[in-house]
């Protein structure tokens, strides 16, 4: 995905009551400042001012305009001056895409000596976007809310922050997710209704047959998967048995042409995330998990199991963090480590670890498998490097869906010599007991989406434009606060849903 695709248009609410020689005013004003942004901000996706709005007709036009515009991903407004907020009622009733009321003022500081009733009419952001936040708050409008001076780095980073999360919306209402078999073994955490997904979320879910991607994989040449293993030799440390040469080269080749297949059988079916099962494996020579975490490292979403939330979680937060340091993966909690303060969660799953979250370079190993039918597979094996993080999943509570999200700190392990997978070590915040307790209590799955890149804001809003639940888990928990948070969650959604 390429933000230099993307826009974000910025509407600046006024009227006519103060003439037209302070609309023009305005218009200067607000053109003086998108430059502004679009020049010092540092933003991810350019703004592109849409003029002023002076009636209930020009921002109807507006935001029907900004629904249809396939660029647009979201809108800022701004009321430079006292905009009636009843000219907004049906642009906003109309208004599908995510929504950002930036409070700021063209002036950083009042003019002491200066003010009069001119300047006092001119610019009244103060007044005006009270009367805006009244409607879309009488709306119940979804929106993020951002206070400070437009030219601060602060406003920046929150408006930066909003349109990544704005620009994994848009990528979701049209993600397509393949998975390869069904959910496995009669798990229930990490299926959920389809259809519904579909309404909140975006996602379209597919079946693919493991066999419909076999033909794929053997149509890969030698020389493709040559060319690969030379990229491959690049990048990555080969454990002795694995070089050219070397008995276990075949199944490290046998992982490029899967590799190459499934990258051709998602570009086809216009997918951006899949899942596999390792026990539905025919036709296949080993589980696909080298390409899996190389994929990944791509931006596929991906999910284990069957889980398809999980896969496109790990989509939507990939693109959230695109070009942001740190790196995020698919993980699984396997293992504990009770250790008193420093009692820890293993992260790890039977191979499919997105390798941009590791501390060292990844090494190559080809080693058995005995589960399902995955055989002897490559991998690349690493340890996550330390940090704090996030983990989140979505799970299906039935009447809705449940974002949660826990802050966790990745320290590192000791020697694992007999655990040839990646993996990660966290303790989750406060603590263990508290950490998995309330995750736990909250009904989250076992796999989760996990980044260095992104802080729970993001994930906030993110939750705030789906409509969804959110609850997180982070420092300032307690197990009690927990409860009642999710008892008084409980009362407003089934509330909610009567009043819908």
């Amino acid at each position: 995905m390429n933000f230099n695709d993307l826009e974000v248009w910025f509407v600046t609410g006024a009227q006519l009551l103060y003439g037209g020689d302070a609309v023009v005013k305005v218009d200067a004003h607000s053109t003086e400042m998108v430059k502004g942004l679009n020049t010092l901000g540092k933003l991810p996706v350019k703004i592109v001012y849409k003029g002023t709005a002076n009636s209930s007709s020009e921002v109807s036009d507006i935001m029907r305009a900004a629904n249809g515009d396939t660029k647009c991903i979201g809108v800022i407004t701004w009321m430079h001056t006292f905009s009636p907020a009843k000219m907004w009622i049906h642009g906003l009733m109309d208004f599908k895409k995510p929504l950002l009321h930036l409070h700021t003022q063209y002036n950083e500081q009042i003019p002491w000596n200066e003010i009069d009733m001119d300047f006092m009419n001119l610019n009244q952001s103060a007044h005006g976007d009270r009367e805006f936040g009244f409607i879309t708050s009488r709306l119940r409008k979804p929106r993020k809310v951002v206070v400070g001076y437009w030219k601060d780095q602060p406003t920046h980073e929150k408006i930066a922050g909003w349109m990544r999360v704005a620009a994994a919306w848009a990528d979701s209402q049209n993600m397509r997710i393949i998975r390869f078999g069904d959910n496995m073994n009669n798990v229930a955490v990490t299926d959920g209704d389809k259809v519904e997904a579909e309404i909140r979320l975006g996602y379209h879910v597919d079946n693919a047959p493991i066999a419909k991607l076999v033909p794929y994989v053997e149509a890969v040449t030698e020389a493709e998967i040559d060319a690969l293993i030379a990229e491959y030799e690049k990048l990555y440390d080969f454990a002795a048995d694995c070089k050219k040469g070397a008995e276990k080269h075949k199944h490290v080749r046998d992982a490029a042409a899967q590799e190459i297949g499934l990258r051709r059988f998602l570009e086809e079916k216009g997918a951006k995330a899949f899942t596999t099962s390792f026990d539905e494996l025919e036709g296949m020579k080993q589980l696909m998990g080298f390409a899996s975490q190389r994929l990944m490292a791509e931006g596929y979403g991906f999910g284990a199991e069957g889980d398809w939330k999980t896969a496109a979680l790990v989509r939507t937060m990939w693109v959230m963090g695109q070009g942001l340091p740190g790196g995020q993966s698919f993980l699984e909690d396997y293992t504990l480590n009770f250790d008193g303060a420093n009692s820890s969660i293993l992260q790890a799953h039977m191979l499919e670890i997105n390798p941009e979250i590791a501390a060292k370079k990844p090494r190559i190993e080809v080693h058995f498998l005995g589960i399902g039918d995955a055989g002897t597979c490559a991998r690349l094996v690493f340890q996550a490097h330390p940090g704090e993080g996030i983990a989140a999943t979505i799970v299906d509570m039935g009447n809705r869906f449940r974002m949660i999200v826990n802050k966790v700190d990745v320290i590192e392990p000791k020697a694992l010599p007999k655990l040839p997978v990646a993996c990660a070590l966290w303790k989750p915040q406060p603590n263990l007991e508290i950490g998995a307790g309330g995750w736990i209590l909250a009904g989250g799955t076992h796999h989760s989406s996990f980044s260095y890149s992104l802080t729970v804001e993001h994930l906030e809003d993110y939750a705030e434009i789906a409509g969804i639940e959110l609850l997180t888990i982070d420092n300032d928990t307690t197990i009690s606060k927990l409860k009642f948070e999710l008892k008084v969650n409980e009362v407003y959604y089934l509330l909610n849903k009567a009043v819908q």
